[in-house]
């Protein structure tokens, strides 16, 4: 957050799970100036979500939970909705998500999410990472977080729902800045998000040209 800024600074953290957004805004929490409050998916999904409405927001690409598809945008919307009110109180955000818009139908929801948050000072991350280290990440394991998808098999080496997570969650890739876990770690991650915040605005943002791309 630069000095003269009167709103909180926002980082939105976007990619596949285990391509280490959750790790990046450790990062950002414990080597940031001023407080940074992580509203991302893992705590919206796993601590605010009744359990039958679950994965929520975090709803995989292909449209299979049709049942609770139609919550998905009023639950993006609540959530970009808490991120601007804290925003709007000078309080700094980091969050990390994963925008598709592979559901049954298509639903702009990176779009609408994005003009609630106008004239808030966001920063918008592409988290890229490689196919074979996200399957590493999966095949290891981590406490609490679901493995269902680790390879199965050499014959069925990346599951179809890991695959479509990689060709759905960067569309249209319309981003600020974009890293790469698979090929630098996530302190270096984190000073690169630095380093961008610290230069100077240049043109439209991201998130003020994703705005424009939506329906009225």
């Amino acid at each position: 957050m630069k000095p003269d800024q009167q709103f909180g600074q926002i980082v939105i953290l976007n990619g596949a799970p285990r391509s280490g957004k959750s790790t990046i805004a450790r990062v950002i929490q414990e080597t940031f100036d001023g407080p940074w409050m992580n509203l991302g998916v893992d705590v919206y999904v796993r601590e605010i979500t009744p359990p039958r409405y679950r994965p929520g927001l975090g709803l995989r690409p292909g449209g299979e939970r049709q049942d609770i598809e139609p919550l998905v945008p009023l639950f993006y919307s609540a959530l970009y909705e808490t991120i601007a009110a804290h925003s709007r109180l000078g309080l700094n955000v980091v969050a990390d998500v994963g925008h598709h818009d592979a559901y049954s139908i298509p639903r702009r929801i990176l779009n609408h999410c994005a003009r609630r948050l106008s004239g808030l000072p966001v920063l918008f991350v592409g988290v890229h990472c490689a196919i074979e280290a996200i399957m590493e990440r999966r095949n290891l394991g981590q406490p609490g977080r679901d493995n269902q998808y680790a390879v199965g098999s050499e014959h069925d080496p990346i599951p179809g729902p890991v695959l479509a997570w990689q060709r759905e969650v960067h569309v249209p890739g319309i981003y600020d800045l974009v890293v790469d876990t698979s090929s630098t770690s996530a302190e270096h991650c984190a000073d690169a998000i630095r380093q961008r915040l610290l230069g100077e605005d240049t043109g439209p943002t991201a998130f003020e040209q994703l705005a424009n791309l939506a329906p009225n």
